[in-house]
């Protein structure tokens, strides 16, 4: 099963200075699942990227997705539906978490890779009591 990831460990994974690297390589590197990547998170990784570590660090990205390295859930009108719903019960999530929780949902993705504890650890998900929170 794939492993639905965030924006905060995409981010963590390209830059040595984020607190989080060393914690997300190894354990991502501990784990042979393709790393899913829910297309809402895209522009907000690439902007980081691009903003924080410059304009090459945003050109790798788009390349690793553009040669497969990053697998790429699309977004469905059922999930938009549901991130709507997510946004109105929390009212501190965004829509960018709130249809990652969709896709998870959908899915029946029971981990969700992500820097965010704050905020996922909030959501009861409709399909279990609630995310395992990786790494």
């Amino acid at each position: 099963m794939p492993l639905l990831v965030d924006t905060g460990v995409l981010y963590a994974l390209a830059d040595r200075r984020d607190a989080w690297h060393t914690r997300v390589r190894r354990y991502l590197g501990g784990h042979a699942a393709t790393l899913l990547a829910p297309v809402t998170i895209l522009p907000e990784v690439a902007y980081l990227l691009r903003e924080r570590i410059g304009p090459n660090a945003e050109l790798a990205f788009v390349r690793s997705i553009a040669h497969g390295e990053l697998s790429v859930e699309e977004v469905q009108l059922s999930d938009l539906s549901r991130a709507a719903e997510l946004m109105d019960t929390y009212g501190d999530l965004g829509f960018v978490d709130t249809t990652v929780v969709a896709i998870a949902e959908r899915l029946k993705v029971s981990s969700i890779a992500t820097t965010d504890r704050r905020h996922f650890a909030s959501v009861k998900p409709a399909h279990r009591d609630k995310f395992l929170l990786v790494p």
